[in-house]
């Protein structure tokens, strides 16, 4: 992803340098103090709209492009100007409120809370709105935000400029202005590349998996906005079956038999994507399920029963943190483990958690009741905070579903190893 958006980057450049004028904004790598004091000008003149509205956006994109000069280091101190020298004034928020409380009949009142709103709003905000009217300003907040992420950390000043980021990006990335498109073999092959790039649970090994995955008995939709037509937002993958799914090779399997979609009364959604890591946050994929849902009904009548085949991404390192608790297995499973030896069976509970994925689902016999008590344990009882403990739970149980059962040894490999330890 990466690559894909430094690439992104690149071509946005080219594209404002070719367009826009950048003599008023030349900035050096690391942003130094003169560099600032440039930019805080061309900053403030394009939040105030000076010259009108058609100069505003030159400037906004003269910024964009020197952010994209500037080096790991500039954009940090970048970020940083946003975040502390154009958030909203406390002394101006203190007075408005007092303004608000004095307020003696409706009008006044009415006044003085508008102006309160309007004192609230943090100053970058209407900079980092001009980027929505200039061509390629949406993808460039996108990518703006992607850079953000990793370095908020802790700072306050970073995450309110984050939230900020992210409430503009939910606004212009309301599902309502999104369009829904199946994706299927006679898809531009531009987007079916970009399938490939972005698949973030099952690897896409080849064009010739992509085609399985797109052919009979198989479904994938996914997010497009009108800004981004070329780019999928985020993307699902679909299994139409007899019953609900045991095991996931049997899903990626092209050689085996598909059913005719009008024989299925199950869809599977075994796999979705986020392909957009400046979105995260947006809540795209609850209503991209659910629209599917709509869609797979619509079409397909004899659908009755709509379920995931989900990996439990946590587990592992959940189980491997409870290794130390002296009441983690019951008699049967030591039993079945160790012949009763409890501190054998930790022992080879650690040893088993700890190395690579068995070749054989045999070899974990002795494991599985124990294993599969745990899960379930995991997945219906620990929380963080108010939030199922594993992410992928959290996120199928917050949108409506139910664990339905845990399905042993559905997902080998040493990809399912490591999320599951198989299942």
């Amino acid at each position: 992803m990466a690559e894909r958006r430094l690439n992104r980057m690149i071509r946005q450049v080219r594209n404002w340098r070719s367009n826009e004028p950048r003599d008023e904004l030349r900035l050096a790598n690391g942003l130094d103090d003169a560099g600032l004091r440039q930019l805080r000008r061309v900053i403030d003149e394009t939040i105030e709209g000076r010259g009108g509205e058609l100069a505003a956006r030159r400037r906004a994109s003269a910024i964009g492009s020197a952010f994209l000069d500037l080096d790991d280091a500039g954009r940090h101190r970048f970020f940083e100007l946003l975040a502390d020298d154009y958030d909203h004034d406390d002394d101006e928020v203190d007075h408005a409120i007092a303004a608000v409380v004095r307020s003696s009949d409706p009008d006044s009142r009415r006044k003085a809370e508008q102006i309160l709103r309007q004192t609230l709003l943090p100053r970058r905000e209407r900079l980092l709105r001009r980027f929505v009217g200039i061509d390629g300003g949406l993808p460039f907040l996108i990518d703006l935000r992607e850079e953000l992420l990793p370095i908020r950390g802790e700072s306050t000043s970073l995450r309110a400029l984050d939230d900020d980021l992210r409430n503009i990006l939910s606004t212009w990335f309301d599902v309502a202005m999104l369009r829904l498109e199946r994706l299927d073999w006679s898809t531009p092959a531009s987007i079916l590349e970009k399938l490939i790039e972005y698949e973030a649970v099952h690897a896409i090994e080849s064009w010739d998996d992509l085609r399985g995955r797109l052919g009979t008995g198989r479904r994938c939709y996914g997010y497009f906005h009108p800004a981004m037509t070329d780019e999928p937002l985020i993307f699902v993958e679909i299994a139409l079956t007899r019953g609900i799914s045991s095991e996931l090779p049997l899903l990626l399997d092209h050689d085996a038999d598909r059913i005719d979609p009008t024989l299925a009364d199950t869809a599977i959604f075994y796999s979705i994507s986020n392909c957009q890591a400046g979105l995260a946050g947006v809540p795209l994929g609850d209503f991209l399920i659910k629209r599917v849902v709509e869609e797979l009904t619509n079409d397909l009548g004899n659908l009755t029963t709509f379920a995931t085949l989900s990996p439990i991404p946590g587990f592992r390192i959940w189980l491997r943190q409870q290794l130390e608790r002296d009441d983690l297995l019951h008699a049967t499973e030591i039993a079945a483990i160790a012949e009763g030896d409890p501190l054998l069976a930790l022992a080879r509970l650690d040893e088993l958690t700890l190395g690579p994925a068995p070749t054989s689902s045999k070899d974990l016999e002795p494991f599985r009741p124990a294993l599969l008590r745990l899960a379930a344990h995991y997945l219906t009882v620990e929380r963080r905070g108010s939030r199922a403990a594993d992410p992928v739970a959290h996120f199928h149980l917050s949108n409506g579903a139910r664990v339905e059962r845990i399905n042993w040894w559905a997902n080998p490999g040493q990809a399912g190893w490591e999320r599951g330890l198989g299942m």
